[in-house]
């Protein structure tokens, strides 16, 4: 079925995406975004979530549009914050190259794009799809905890980017980064409690739909 987004990418010069599966979208992933908006004078950050992630072959991941609505759930305080369905309804694996072509045939010529992903993903960004005209368009701004080993992840990109592209992927220590969804996941599972890790509403959610019970 045909969609059309409602972005408002039109008048904006700085924009961030935040891809990820958000399974479930969490405090980590919300106060990144925000660190990022803040630290790159962003004017919108737009989450998308996956439809098929690629490197998540022969895992479970819970419903996409149950994933999505926890995306809009957990965003929706924010006026900064919007939510792309693109991955979602998009056919296939959800490519990066992809998605961030889509963003620059709707963002107004000149306009910059950044691309927000945790540090772990980017130790592995030589093996996404198109990694040099994914950075040809893009920066990346990678999402460190506290005390993450910066030169460790210099060093290892060193060996497998040239150093234009290095330039083009800048380090953000994030303290909320602790937290994951894997470990709320399991939290579910275990019954403990998750409160305070991931928006109220997205907690309400996942009881409410009986997710990560199994």
């Amino acid at each position: 079925m045909e969609f059309h987004e409602v972005l408002h990418l039109q008048k904006v010069s700085r924009v961030g995406l935040m891809g990820g599966t958000f399974d479930p979208i969490h405090q980590g992933h919300l106060v990144t975004a925000e660190a990022a908006r803040s630290e790159f004078k962003l004017d919108k950050v737009v989450f998308v979530p996956s439809g098929k992630p690629p490197h998540k072959k022969g895992q479970d991941i819970s419903e996409k549009e149950y994933r999505y609505l926890m995306t809009v759930l957990a965003t929706s305080a924010n006026p900064y914050f919007e939510v792309s369905r693109t991955e979602i309804n998009r056919q296939g694996e959800s490519y990066a190259i992809d998605t961030v072509e889509y963003f620059k045939g709707k963002m107004m010529a000149g306009s910059e794009l950044y691309f927000i992903t945790g540090a772990d993903a980017i130790l592995e960004i030589v093996t996404w799809k198109n990694i040099y005209e994914l950075l040809d368009n893009c920066t990346f701004i990678a999402a460190t905890r506290p005390g993450f080993n910066l030169s460790e992840l210099r060093t290892h990109l060193a060996k497998k980017l040239p150093q234009k592209y290095l330039e083009r992927i800048i380090p953000l220590a994030v303290p909320a980064m602790a937290i994951s969804s894997t470990n709320i996941r399991s939290r579910v599972r275990n019954k403990s409690t998750i409160k305070y890790l991931l928006p109220e509403a997205v907690e309400n959610f996942i009881y409410k739909n009986d997710l990560y019970q199994i």
